[in-house]
């Protein structure tokens, strides 16, 4: 029977909203004086959870609030839920980069986390000096890290760039880099964030195979987090759903993912989002305004064309800024993507809007991810789920034969006549 590598218990972490560090001398004197007398510190008694759709009124939140669970060595378990949910304040408190407010993990085994670009990385060291550096810090010997040298190194596919200092390395890079030494130097316990999003296809799909191996045939321990809920299913036997900072299942994989997505329908079944005094989606490149989805009526009927409509502001002095957008369903089947071709101009605001034609999509659930690529680079901006909608079927009279099947039901033309 496996044992348990990793248990938490009443694991909680709050943040101050605004300041930097754990709080002022007044509240620091407070918290000691409470202390003394035997007293649980009043700062736990209040706070606000993480819901950032409201404006906070409290100067506290609640980024995690009481979790509990344990994990099996051997397991593979993915970690959902949508952006601000405490997911990737977790993975820091498993990998031991921040601490809790209060409660308490219990781990055995070393951890490899792969948490952000560049994590663990010393800039100024090459590729090379990083992966025996990386290897130290897990306790590996130079001998141990020779005999895996060849095989990261390959992986990672960077043998050319193996001497350059790591400051020098595309985001790409640096992801591919960081996720061959965390595999391949044998942790007991592998932590994947959604980082793995900045490879490409092929990049991600060779990750999902070597974690498949890790946990299958290794019998190591991972954690993965990704919005990706296919590749959740194919690599995880458990997940644990978290929403606003609290668990709010965890179990059998499908079972898990299927009621975040009806959840999440649900709750973000949105069509407009006013970003205007918001840096929800922003960056030092770009910052989204507005995103809607418009239609003539409430209700966005089969035969009915609607649009797509984002505002942005470029802080680019050049643009050369291609936009894209992707559709997917509620199971998560990317039903297409397009793009809107090279866009020149200067910085400043701009409005885009796609428009999709009438008889195209089936009725469905639909997501919405936007990405602003330039120069066929990584996307200097890449936000999912940033809005959702729903399209209905057209109410018929007479018989009705059930959903058509597929994702689109295009409105063909067809020629029918008698042969004979």
């Amino acid at each position: 029977m496996s044992v348990t590598v990793i248990k938490v218990e009443n694991l909680s972490k709050q943040y101050r909203l605004g300041d930097i560090g754990t709080g002022s001398i007044a509240h620091d004197i407070n918290r000691w004086w409470y202390k003394i007398r035997g007293e649980e510190d009043p700062y736990l008694q209040i706070g606000e959870e993480n819901d950032r759709t409201i404006k906070s009124s409290s100067e506290y939140v609640w980024a995690l609030r009481n979790i509990d669970f344990e994990i099996r060595q051997g397991e593979a378990v993915g970690i959902i839920g949508r952006n601000g949910a405490g997911k990737s304040t977790l993975l820091k408190i498993l990998s031991r980069t921040t601490s809790p407010t209060y409660g308490q993990i219990k781990i055995r085994g070393r951890i490899a986390s792969l948490l952000e670009v560049g994590t663990g990385f010393h800039p100024e060291l090459s590729g090379r000096e990083n992966i025996f550096l990386n290897g130290a810090i897990l306790g590996m010997t130079k001998q141990e890290i020779r005999s895996k040298f060849d095989e990261i190194v390959d992986f990672a596919g960077i043998e050319r760039y193996i001497d350059t200092p790591v400051k020098r390395y595309s985001s790409g890079m640096y992801v591919r880099l960081a996720f061959a030494v965390a595999a391949h130097l044998e942790p007991e316990i592998l932590i994947v964030d959604e980082v793995l999003a900045v490879g490409d296809a092929e990049f991600q799909k060779k990750c999902l195979g070597k974690m498949q191996d890790v946990s299958g045939k290794d019998g190591r321990t991972i954690l993965f987090v990704s919005h990706n809920m296919t590749a959740i299913k194919s690599l995880c036997s458990r997940a644990i759903w978290i929403d606003k900072g609290l668990l709010t299942k965890m179990g059998d994989t499908e079972k898990v993912i299927d009621q975040y997505l009806i959840g999440y329908i649900e709750s973000t079944n949105f069509r407009k989002l006013d970003l205007t005094n918001s840096s929800l989606y922003a960056n030092e490149k770009i910052k989204f305004i507005k995103v809607a989805v418009e239609s003539q009526n409430d209700i966005i009927r089969v035969n009915e064309s609607f649009f797509i409509y984002f505002q942005f502001e470029s802080l680019l002095e050049n643009l050369g800024l291609n936009m894209s957008l992707v559709l997917y369903t509620k199971d998560d089947t990317c039903v297409l993507n397009t793009g809107s071709g090279v866009v020149e101009g200067v910085k400043g605001i701009y409005e885009a809007k796609c428009i999709v034609p009438a008889n195209f999509l089936n009725d469905e659930f639909y997501r919405v991810r936007i990405l602003i690529i330039k120069d066929r680079a990584e996307p200097l901006i890449d936000i999912e789920n940033v809005i959702s909608f729903e399209i209905n079927d057209i109410q018929r009279e007479g018989n009705w034969y059930g959903k058509w099947l597929g994702v689109v039901r295009p409105e063909f033309t067809w020629e029918i006549g008698k042969k004979i």
